[in-house]
């Protein structure tokens, strides 16, 4: 589900004078949880609006990108919502949630010839696979063991840790029997014959998925560029929404590049 949230909103107040143009280093996931960010560079908006990205980055998972974020190249990231908490709560990098880009985006695959029911998990012959602890889909995890009263002992020992592209790949070679994955992955695991079995939305209701995280050097330096940042997503969400066969195709193109 595509819709952007404002958190905070930013007023330029002052003399008119000459701004420094800031320096921007943005980091996004290989996902299309950052479909805002994929339309808006393909479409040409960043540079409309004159923000000079120093640096364009892209990180296979949320907690990859917040271990990023620590670094003080990265000013701006679209990233998952609990890993932006994580690396504020935790590392005490200095971030703010701007806006939020889209609600949910998550599920559980399964090999549907194993596991028919959410409690077939518990068999001691089901090979799972998740991120490492911290991501979204842990979350997911945590939450559907919660909510169905599932046993957590009998499923986190057998969780396998990996990012979502090995996922995929060991689902592709019979190595796992169910994963809880982001999408797109999640749909990419129905490529080779799972089936999803459960998503975010019914563990979760309302769960906010993806934001867009400024640092707090950024925003007291150049508050323009905020409101220019959120603009722009919001100007790309409304413009996926609207046109949502070409948007799938701009998402796919950018992240086979």
């Amino acid at each position: 589900v595509i819709v952007l949230l404002v958190f905070v909103s930013i007023f330029i107040a002052g003399e008119c004078v000459p701004e420094e143009k800031a320096s921007i280093g943005m980091a996004v996931e290989f996902m299309d949880h950052a479909a805002c960010a994929y339309i808006s560079q393909d479409k040409g908006w960043f540079e409309e609006e004159g923000l000079n990205f120093t640096s364009y980055e892209s990180y296979v998972t949320g907690m990859a990108l917040a271990s990023a974020l620590a670094r003080g190249d990265i000013q701006v990231a679209y990233m998952c919502l609990i890993p932006a908490i994580n690396v504020y709560a935790n590392a005490k990098v200095p971030i703010k949630i701007v806006a939020g880009t889209h609600k949910y985006g998550y599920g559980l695959v399964v090999n549907p010839d194993k596991i028919k029911t959410i409690k077939n998990l518990e068999k001691s012959d089901i090979r799972l696979g998740c991120v490492r602890e911290g991501g979204a889909v842990d979350v997911l995890l945590h939450r559907t063991i919660d909510k169905y009263n599932l046993d957590e002992e009998k499923i986190l020992h057998r969780i396998q840790r990996m990012n979502p592209p090995k996922q995929v790949m060991a689902i592709k070679m019979g190595q796992l029997d169910a994963a809880f994955l982001p999408e797109q992955w999640a749909t990419m695991a129905e490529d080779f014959g799972f089936k999803m079995l459960l998503v975010s939305q019914e563990v979760w209701p309302e769960i906010q998925g993806s934001v867009l995280v400024v640092k707090e050097e950024l925003i007291r330096d150049h508050p323009e560029v905020l409101e220019k940042l959120v603009k722009i997503s919001q100007k790309a969400t409304d413009w996926i929404n609207q046109h949502p066969q070409e948007a799938a195709e701009i998402v796919a193109r950018q992240l086979q590049e």
